[in-house]
């Protein structure tokens, strides 16, 4: 299977970019490292992709006009409470969505005003790729350590990742170690229909899902939980 199969369906990098040549180049470099990545050339086409897909981190380059990216950050850390972890119909940004800026507008000024804003990096043009694909794997990495820290409800199930338990209607629920990773992710979103590639891939880390059983008998040992109210 080639590695861009085994990706497809992650949660994306969202390449927010105005110039066609520049978003594109970041996007197969990315693509080539095993990233999914998406290019939107404008905020609105940003939004689009972000309610079809929410991405797991956004890349905001230059755009239509000069303040369009920094407007586009502004408008990503306004619509999100602390509250709310997923993205909406009418709000397409995760909460606490990873965001750096890469700007061509590098004086201090700029820097400071993108992190008054709510980036979590700032890196000037032209940007070198090793330097910033670095920059985003370690936002990746404190990225997923705090989502793996957050407390999870769905309905009266809870999952408290600090002292890796969890507890239906108030019961504790005894579950072996990838039974309780899978279980994490499938909570993550509730709604989504997950695919038996995306979970082999991610919570498995397996390249391909292959004939294995793996997940059938994971997910056949979660339903069978016993269950107390």
């Amino acid at each position: 299977m080639r590695r861009e199969d085994s990706t497809r369906e992650m949660p994306p990098v969202l390449v927010v970019e105005h110039d066609a040549e520049i978003g594109r180049a970041i996007v197969d470099q990315l693509a080539a490292d095993g990233y999914r990545a998406q290019l939107a050339f404008t905020a609105q086409h940003a939004r689009t992709l972000a309610r079809s897909r929410p991405p797991v981190l956004a890349l905001l380059g230059d755009l239509e006009h000069p303040c369009a990216a920094l407007d586009l950050l502004v408008e990503i850390r306004d619509d999100n409470s602390t509250s709310n972890t997923l993205a909406t119909a009418t709000d397409p940004w995760p909460a606490d969505l990873p965001v750096i800026v890469v700007s061509s507008q590098a004086q201090e000024p700029d820097l400071l005003r993108a992190f008054d804003a709510g980036a979590d990096d700032f890196l000037a043009r032209p940007a070198r790729y090793l330097e910033l694909r670095a920059r985003l794997r370690a936002l990746l990495g404190r990225a997923e350590g705090a989502h793996k820290e957050r407390r999870t409800e769905v309905g009266p199930l809870t999952i408290d990742p600090r002292v890796h338990a969890v507890t239906l209607h108030g019961c504790p629920v005894p579950l072996r170690y990838m039974e309780y990773e899978l279980l994490l992710y499938l909570a993550s979103d509730p709604q989504r229909v997950f695919t038996k590639q995306e979970l082999m891939c991610v919570v498995w880390r397996y390249a391909a899902p292959g004939c294995t059983r793996t997940l059938d008998s994971h997910a056949s040992r979660l339903r069978c939980k016993p269950r107390c109210r």
